[in-house]
């Protein structure tokens, strides 16, 4: 069991916005994701983030429903649930359910690109981790948009000891991905193996000094400009060797930094509400 929450809300926004599925979605659609995930990035108020994206859920439903073989969807629909069931659902028993239909969506996704991966949730692991490696370049957008949104899931049902035991399989899957290093994939793999490599202290199975590694690569990957990397490194890693100097000066980074960059500015104004709460429960922690 890991022995702190599973922090995962920040950085599966970021997934959110991730990659993209364009190549997999007909023109027309690509053009309206691809424009209404640029208008939702630039927004700095989260609050209207929050009211908004549920009518855009419920276009991707309809979607669906249309053309319900269509992959780039799916994946597109798996990411957005996901994101938005453990980011801004206060509910646990809503995030449940939202983030079962973002995995549902996910494997739908990746079982029509890639038929072995269909009920491959059953296999025992070693044939989980063999099936991985049939998975090739092509395919790597619905692996990812599948793997966020499992993570999502366990995320929204991080009470259930059942759903925790699948962490091994994402992870295994995160790897696949980091072998086939999709540029638009790179930085959040980086971030997303650093966070599951600091879940646990060494002595249950953590591997901080890897999940460093991750973070700094993640860092360097994104220039920076990616603030909620930073609060991420300090809540996963700093805190688990408690390096309070490290932990506060990540932190601090975030809280002067300027939020509005491209892409980026939605992202940057929750890590920096992220940051600041962090800061405040310093002095308790360590």
């Amino acid at each position: 069991m890991p022995t702190r929450k599973l922090q995962i809300s920040l950085v599966l926004l970021v997934a959110m916005f991730g990659t993209g599925c364009g190549g997999l979605i007909a023109t027309a659609t690509d053009r309206f994701a691809t424009n209404l995930t640029a208008a939702i990035l630039e927004q700095d108020d989260p609050e209207l983030v929050r009211d908004g994206v549920p009518s855009y859920l419920l276009l991707l439903d309809s979607l669906i429903l249309s053309d319900p073989d269509n992959a780039g969807v799916l994946a597109a629909g798996a990411q957005l649930y996901s994101a938005y069931a453990v980011t801004f659902t206060s509910d646990p028993e809503r995030a449940k359910r939202l983030s079962q239909r973002g995995r549902n969506y996910g494997e739908r996704a990746l079982c029509i690109k890639h038929d072995p991966a269909c009920g491959w949730d059953d296999k025992d692991y070693d044939s989980f981790v063999a099936a991985l490696n049939g998975v090739d370049d092509k395919q790597s957008e619905v692996l990812y948009a599948y793997t966020i949104s499992w993570l999502a899931w366990i995320r929204a049902n991080s009470d259930d000891w059942s759903a925790l035991t699948d962490l091994p399989r994402v992870e295994a899957a995160l790897r696949r991905l980091h072998e086939m290093d999709n540029e638009s994939q790179r930085a959040n793999v980086n971030l997303y193996l650093g966070v599951l490599n600091t879940l646990r202290p060494p002595a249950l199975g953590g591997k901080p000094d890897l999940g460093q590694q991750y973070f700094e690569r993640a860092m360097s990957l994104t220039g920076e400009r990616d603030l909620s990397i930073k609060v991420e490194y300090a809540r996963g890693y700093a805190r688990m060797v408690y390096d309070r100097e490290l932990h506060d000066r990540l932190l601090r980074e975030v809280v002067a930094a300027e939020p509005h960059s491209p892409s980026m500015t939605l992202l940057n104004v929750l890590a920096q509400e992220q940051a600041r709460k962090l800061l405040d429960s310093a002095d308790e922690y360590f």
